[in-house]
């Protein structure tokens, strides 16, 4: 659909309610569902149904259409897969399909970056971290791969903690035309929290964070731009998303 043509389809239905719009455009925005799918079934274990998350991505998708401000200077896309993604993994969670022993796991592996940052002021290294779980560097880059393919290691995950232990994922903080004033300050002070995490990652981290989550690269174009393996960008994934949970929950304090 031509540009001219798909802003006369979102005025119809912002301005006018026109259900026809209304499915046009979620006719014309379903191929980011399928991508969002795909990305999120790459480190899903088979048993997991792909029609069930792109059915979850559809609901994220009608969301982001209904919820959409065309007078804000946001592109749709980048709103939708937010929410999309969002849809699908709260979808993963309530399936809650992780094994046990992978969900002990992440807690460890969290536990441990949070001690060692705390007691070197600084963040640990590869080295620091498999010494600290007590084995190889080679199981522990293992371990990482492993735990970050098949668990939902994701910024879209839980993050953040409110007021009341309200749980807060990343899709929540994307701009809902209904918020108010006031809910709008908190979430700009989240978004300004996050920020703040993030630059306190390591260079590759913080990279790998900024291609796959705001420049939509998948794992394997990064290892591309990084000359490394796809494998080892999971790592990183994986690493730079356990730190930033380390880092939020200790700052729980900020949402009270």
């Amino acid at each position: 659909m031509r540009s001219a043509n798909l802003t006369n389809v979102w005025q119809k239905y912002k301005c006018g309610g026109d259900q026809k719009a209304r499915d046009a455009l979620i006719n014309e925005y379903a191929y980011l569902v399928k991508i969002t799918a795909g990305r999120v079934v790459t480190s899903l274990p088979p048993n997991v149904d792909r029609d069930d998350l792109v059915s979850a991505g559809v609901i994220g998708l009608i969301k982001a259409i209904d919820q959409f401000d065309t007078e804000r200077q946001v592109k749709f896309e980048t709103y939708a897969i937010a929410l999309i993604r969002g849809a699908i993994l709260e979808m993963l969670r309530e399936e809650d399909w992780v094994p046990r022993s992978i969900r002990e796991r992440v807690k460890a592996l969290e536990r441990a970056y949070t001690s060692l940052e705390g007691h070197l002021g600084r963040p640990a290294t590869d080295e620091e971290v498999a010494a600290e779980m007590e084995m190889s560097i080679d199981d522990f880059h293992s371990l990482l791969s492993d735990t970050g393919r098949a668990s939902l290691l994701s910024l879209d995950d839980v993050v953040l903690s409110s007021e009341g232990n309200e749980r807060i994922h990343l899709a929540d903080v994307v701009y809902d035309e209904s918020a108010d004033t006031v809910a709008e300050v908190e979430i700009n002070e989240m978004k300004n929290t996050l920020s703040v995490a993030i630059d306190r990652l390591p260079d590759r981290e913080r990279l790998v964070i900024a291609l796959y989550y705001y420049e939509g690269l998948t794992f394997k174009e990064i290892g591309h731009i990084l000359e490394v393996s796809e494998s080892r960008v999971y790592q990183l994934h994986t690493q730079a998303v356990l730190r930033l949970r380390g880092y939020l929950q200790r700052d729980v304090a900020l949402f009270h």
